[in-house]
């Protein structure tokens, strides 16, 4: 029986996925506990900084949107990405 073999998989190759696949994404931002970010990723660096399309800030309690447009994340903000399953 074989072994199965585990892969790594790095963080700036799932952003690169999202990217391809135009996924829509949440972002957690450090320190800010009751509002999300939502958008596309257009573009990001080797430092995680991440251009975002279509962005709106999500307040968590009420559900408010506020639409952004085209914003610049950096990435010393990021605590999390994650696909947006619509």
């Amino acid at each position: 029986m074989k072994p199965k073999s585990k892969a790594v998989l790095l963080p700036i190759a799932v952003l690169y996925v999202f990217l391809q696949k135009k996924s829509r994404v949440c972002v957690w931002l450090y320190e800010v506990t009751n509002m999300r970010i939502e958008g596309r990723i257009d573009g990001f660096d080797e430092y995680m900084n991440i251009v975002l399309v279509d962005a709106c800030e999500v307040y968590i309690k009420s559900g408010a949107k506020k639409q952004l447009g085209r914003i610049l994340l950096k990435g010393d903000c990021i605590t999390l990405i994650q696909s947006v399953d619509q």
